[in-house]
């Protein structure tokens, strides 16, 4: 059965940090410990006090000053690694934490997990090829030498950067290594380890190498796992589940995510919120449970995703210049349909093609799918035609030989509605109101991947009110927009007060606009 000595890097909370080490070693596993040298003595004196009788603790033989983005970090974790093995031949895996982790997982459940599969845990992704960086800088990490750092000395790096640039002091990476970057966070096999140890010893050009490079914890242990461990047998993840927001911080958990954290695919959440004590509390009693069952949805990311992005809904391209001076063209309708529940608006959609004779597409600016005639390429994907979408439009107009087309949009694409409104050509939109049951909302939260088949109940509770208001609040965000061509039907309107609004959004006779509303399959689910 695995055993796991957990590398623990931490700066500061002495309690903390002695309640974690004998959390984590009360259930069976080892902790090695590296307290940075820029916390008060005393912090560290306080923890080798309370766990001196612990023989599954130990401590690194030198503390370091560790610093963000420098070697530091990677020389500390080495420290604490070579402790390890050292103290503790049984440990069969070695675990990467920082003070701020906590178990998500019993012991058991963990032990299990990494017995199931021969395998390593460590994010590797090709530094070059992949999009792994977000912002800054990319292969100026690893060509130039960096003896300063930019947080705490931001005009040096930067000076040191340039003079390099100036005077073609670009290094050559050494020749069999593909360097490869992701998270600090790994679960490697103790065999592994020693393989990296013995590596590190022995490879000095290797070492000289990435002490001078930049946020070296991002590619150090993720490029030499991969030069020395087959690829069959790593798992390009993490065990530790972690979320990061749009500006690039690490999202803080609190005593209301219990639930959604036991429900993650992972074994470890950071980082949790000092002030979660009791959320510490609950997963602290976890890791020593047995015969818990863990019924995985994996919906964090995504749900964190759609709840925090509520408030940031607008305009998020201005218009091209392109656009600006481009149109449908004088002297034709854009009929737009918009309607929460797509299969709604493209049976309705059908039986306007049915009736009427008109050109309709379904979802084009939100379907891959959505079958088009070949436009030259401007079709192929999603962005181009939302980019495009005035020039995509005027092509389907022309191809088509009409003057008269309907579209499907959904609620949320206000942004295009408004577009095609300020258009030279007349628009009209028709919306068209759903009844939505809890059941209807539980499906499609799982259809957007908002949750899954195991979602805890808790979790669908707080998460529905939130999919309904949503739901609620894109159709006021159209009334509000006050179009000029607005048209409304409802699911719970009869048939008669349905075919007015339908007759005046597709110009026809009312005889034709009944035969579309009384469609009895029109809003089955």
């Amino acid at each position: 059965m695995a055993k796991i000595a957990y590398i623990l890097l931490c700066h500061k909370d002495p309690e903390g940090v002695i309640a974690q080490a004998e959390r984590l070693t009360a259930a069976g596993d080892f902790v090695s410990i590296h307290f940075d040298a820029r916390a008060p003595r005393a912090a560290f004196a306080r923890i080798r006090a309370a766990l001196a009788g612990n023989a599954s603790v130990c401590f690194t033989a030198r503390r370091l000053k560790c610093g963000w983005g420098g070697w530091s970090l990677v020389a500390a974790t080495l420290l604490a690694v070579r402790a390890a093995l050292e103290r503790f031949p049984r440990a069969t895996h070695l675990y990467m934490l920082s003070g701020d982790c906590m178990p998500i997982k019993s012991a058991e459940y963990a032990r299990a997990f990494l017995d199931r599969e021969e395998a390593d845990y460590i994010e590797s992704f090709d530094f070059f090829a992949s999009d792994w960086i977000k912002t800054g800088i990319r292969e100026e990490r690893l060509i130039y030498r960096h003896y300063f750092n930019e947080r705490t000395q931001k005009r040096l790096f930067y000076a040191a950067l340039d003079w390099q640039q100036r005077l073609g002091l670009a290094r050559r990476i050494p020749a069999d290594l593909q360097v490869q970057i992701g998270s600090q966070w790994w679960c490697l096999r103790r065999r592994t380890v020693e393989a990296v140890v013995e590596f590190c010893d022995r490879r000095r050009d290797v070492m000289r190498f990435f002490r001078t490079t930049w946020i070296p914890d991002e590619t150090f242990f993720q490029t030499l796992v991969r030069h020395l461990v087959p690829e069959p047998e790593i798992r390009t993840r993490t065990l530790s589940f972690l979320i990061f927001s749009d500006y690039g911080m690490p999202v803080s958990f609190y005593n209301d995510h219990y639930d959604l954290l036991l429900s993650q695919d992972y074994l470890f959440a950071r980082k949790i919120s000092p002030d979660a004590v009791e959320l510490k509390e609950r997963l602290g009693r976890l890791y020593a449970a047995t015969g818990v069952s863990f019924p995985i949805s994996n919906e964090g990311r995504s749900l964190f995703r759609f709840l925090s992005g509520r408030g940031r809904i607008g305009r998020r391209f201005a218009p091209r210049f392109w656009e600006t001076e481009s149109s449908l063209g004088r002297g034709r309708t854009l009929l737009m349909v918009t309607c929460k529940k797509w299969h709604v608006a493209k049976r309705l959609v059908e039986r306007v093609r049915q009736v009427c004779g008109l050109p309709a597409v379904d979802y084009l600016f939100n379907e891959a799918d959505t079958p088009l005639p070949d436009l030259g390429g401007i079709q192929s994907t999603l962005e181009k035609r939302t980019r495009h979408r005035r020039a995509l439009l005027r092509m389907l107009f022309d191809t088509w030989e009409t003057d008269r087309l309907v579209i499907c949009i959904d609620p949320a694409s206000l942004d295009l509605m408004q577009d095609f409104f300020g258009d030279r050509s007349e628009a009209r939109l028709l919306e068209v109101e759903c009844d939505f049951s809890d059941d209807y909302l539980i499906g499609h939260a799982r259809r957007v991947g908002l949750a899954g088949d195991q979602t805890p109940q808790e979790t669908m509770d707080r998460l529905l009110p939130t999919i309904r208001y949503d739901i609620r609040f894109e159709s006021d965000r159209i009334r509000e927009a006050e179009f000029e061509n607005l048209f409304c039907i409802r699911q719970s309107g009869s048939v008669a007060e349905n075919t007015v609004p339908l007759a005046g959004f597709l110009g026809i006779p009312e005889a034709q606009a009944r035969e579309i509303a009384a469609t009895d399959y029109l809003f089955v689910d």
